[in-house]
């Protein structure tokens, strides 16, 4: 299975795992500038901006375009984002999603491209764009959910629940204090967070449950992924 992120670091972090835990079976490259949108992934579409890293598991393989990455493989599955202080805001989205969708459609008419909804900020984050949303964790997941899913249907693109998984394990008991699921205050923890993020996207691409998963990252502990592999499966289960 062959799968391509046109994202920046939100879908660095979920991707960062994803080749582990599919026990190798996933073939995933990410294309990453950090804080890139919908409207600057199309300006790059047009200038063929080779100014994507060419990830894969977080590490920089080589610069790269999008209209060179889309060549590469015979792509299963393309994941499209917005960023993420402008992801619940939905009239950011359009021209650009709409454009860039019917470019990817021409360059890969085999692949099934689907929305990659990502996160909220935590309650403490400092970034910016969470004035966006009034500093409100809740405005802003809230927020994401409304305008990704009005997007994704206007679009019938499948959306990749990640949003809805990290909002559920912050409730957990396990992050409620030192330990958290982001390690910045909108990036996810480096283990946790990433690793919940990639059985997410593992379970939505294979359609095979995340508490069949077997890999975890080293230094975690047992207990909390089994947490984590469970809210993952009922993420997936909402959609």
């Amino acid at each position: 299975m062959n799968i391509l992120c046109i994202g920046n670091s939100f879908s660095e972090d979920a991707t960062r795992y994803l080749h582990q835990i599919s026990d190798g079976k996933m073939y995933v490259r990410n294309l990453y500038i950090g804080g890139c949108s919908l409207e600057r992934h199309w300006s790059n579409i047009v200038n063929e901006s080779a100014d994507y890293e060419w990830q894969k598991n977080g590490r920089l393989l080589k610069m790269i375009s999008i209209n060179e990455a889309v060549t590469k493989k015979k792509w299963d599955y393309i994941t499209v984002q917005q960023v993420s202080q402008d992801s619940g805001i939905a009239e950011t989205y359009e021209p650009y999603l709409t454009n860039i969708l019917e470019f990817l459609k021409e360059q890969c008419p085999k692949a099934e491209i689907v929305f990659h909804r990502t996160w909220a900020y935590d309650d403490n984050s400092t970034h910016g764009g969470f004035a966006n949303y009034d500093n409100n964790r809740k405005t802003m997941i809230n927020a994401i959910i409304e305008a990704s899913n009005q997007l994704a249907g206007k679009h019938s693109l499948r959306v990749i629940p990640n949003g809805e998984a990290i909002e559920l394990a912050r409730d957990l008991p396990e992050f409620q204090g030192e330990r958290n699921i982001n390690r910045d205050g909108f990036h996810l923890s480096l283990d946790y967070g990433r690793y919940l993020a990639g059985l997410v996207m593992y379970g939505f691409f294979s359609g095979d449950s995340p508490l069949n998963v077997t890999y975890e990252p080293e230094n975690t502990d047992k207990e909390i992924n089994k947490k984590l592999k469970e809210v993952a499966k009922k993420s997936l289960l909402g959609q």
